[in-house]
């Protein structure tokens, strides 16, 4: 089929209208590329294993497939997504809602590791239709029977070239075995390694193979490799890119938890606002490292393959890739460049790593272009974050809400609107981004703040 409407889609006569009144309503105008070329064949009902990068539109070619054939009056488990991370899952399963807003009583659960178990189980209880998990936390539910499979439909494996990356192979397999033989299998991948094709070939029934031509525009994402060469050390480089280059948003990759402290540590100790993201984190840590810099109170975020997983943030401008990593570079570079947006993406390399940049122009299927270190002129150190974040030390279970906060800041702290950041609840705090000119001004005469009658106590992060 080739079309670029959603009204061409071969929906069912029953939620056809409906289904395109939401899209439209969500400004889904017209299909991306990968949406356009795998949606014909799901709503036939084949299976189909597609390379799709982060921001693509995956998201929505797989959720209206399992949504178009959902039997919402039937209580059971019909569809079941996997996802690497619990960042990913949540974000696919708050999308897959966005998408059923066309029907009414679809209930869609998020079954993911480092929440608590129990209230998992008593929702499964209850029934649901769609579950978006974690491989790790799936098979826990199914090792204690709380998670039956047997009328599943439509299985999804999202990102899966990182869930075998992150050794979720015998899980995943083990998953499918309890699943009716006669279903539909979405693969999605951002490389067809052998390993994904061994896979697919192992779980899926004459699979339709849909490739995207290009897997980073160069109009949408500028990619620069830079040789460190002695005198230079990768840290010395690493900061003559970021003098240069002044990003008010960056993402730096590297290999290991050791190397991402240090980077971040030394960043700091040269005036750069930075933020180590790794595996060793608690997840309260995490959550603060992630919405710091989402909210632009942290201008460059250093990060391990691993823990970035998940991570959704738009208008990052620039991805560094401090060590190659040719199996994950299009993850990494997908970062920066979405929803439009020009991106960029530099990369280091010493002269024992240019045998991986070969291997990442055979990815690619194109030459990559080389630069100068000497050629960056510096700028100096780049100017501060926009905003800093305050905490409120009250959440959810305060009966917290967004409206409730802003209000307060705006009314009793007299601040402009446009002044106030994002704003996120958790479930004993909130955090709330305010404009860097009047927060520290702010804290300096308030520690408390009166929202809807009751004092909480703020602290800044």
């Amino acid at each position: 089929m080739n079309t670029t409407q959603f009204s061409d889609l071969d929906f069912k006569a029953d939620i056809k209208n409906n289904l395109l009144a939401n899209l439209e309503s969500l400004g889904y105008h017209k299909m991306t590329d990968i949406q356009a070329k795998s949606l014909p064949y799901i709503l036939k009902n084949q299976d189909v294993i597609a390379q799709a990068k982060t921001g693509s539109g995956k998201t929505a070619a797989f959720g209206l497939g399992l949504l178009s054939k959902l039997k919402v009056k039937e209580y059971k488990i019909q569809a079941l997504v996997l996802c690497p991370t619990r960042e990913l899952a949540e974000q696919v399963a708050q999308e897959i809602r966005r998408l059923a807003r066309f029907t009414h009583n679809v209930k869609l659960l998020t079954l993911c590791g480092g929440q608590a178990f129990a209230p998992q189980r008593d929702s499964l209880a209850h029934g649901a239709h769609i579950i978006v998990g974690t491989p790790g936390r799936i098979q826990d539910h199914l090792n204690k029977r709380t998670l039956n499979l047997t009328k599943i439909h439509t299985l999804v494996l999202d990102e899966a070239d990182r869930m075998l990356d992150m050794g979720f192979y015998d899980d995943m397999m083990n998953i499918i075995s309890y699943i009716p033989k006669q279903h539909q299998t979405m693969l999605f991948s951002a490389t067809f390694l052998d390993s994904i094709v061994k896979m697919s070939a192992s779980i899926q029934k004459k699979p339709i193979n849909i490739h995207v031509e290009s897997l980073h525009n160069d109009s949408e994402i500028e990619q620069r490799f830079y040789e460190v060469t002695p005198p230079h050390l990768k840290i010395d480089a690493l900061k003559m890119l970021l003098a240069h280059y002044q990003p008010e948003s960056s993402l730096i990759f590297c290999n290991t938890k050791v190397q991402c402290q240090e980077i971040a540590r030394q960043l700091k100790g040269n005036g750069t606002f930075a933020l180590a993201i790794h595996g060793d984190l608690e997840q309260k840590e995490r959550n603060q490292v992630l919405l710091r810099f989402a909210n632009k109170s942290c201008s460059v975020l250093v990060a391990t393959d691993v823990a970035a997983r998940g991570l959704d943030i738009d208008n990052i401008q620039i991805v560094i890739n401090y060590d190659l990593s040719p199996d994950v570079h299009i993850h990494r570079i997908g970062r920066t460049g979405r929803a439009g947006k020009k991106g960029t993406a530099l990369s280091l390399y010493t002269t024992h790593e240019r045998h991986k940049i070969e291997l990442i122009e055979k990815i690619q299927n194109q030459m990559c272009h080389y630069d100068l270190l000497d050629s960056l002129e510096d700028k100096g150190i780049a100017t501060p974050p926009l905003m800093i974040t305050l905490c409120i030390h009250a959440g959810k279970k305060n009966k917290m809400r967004p409206g409730d906060i802003l209000g307060a800041f705006t009314g009793e702290l007299g601040i402009i609107g446009t002044q106030v950041g994002k704003i996120n609840i958790f479930d004993f705090s909130s955090y709330v981004a305010l404009n860097r000119k009047i927060a520290n001004k702010v804290f300096k005469h308030v520690q408390n703040i009166n929202i809807k009658g009751r004092n909480f106590k703020i602290s800044t992060l």
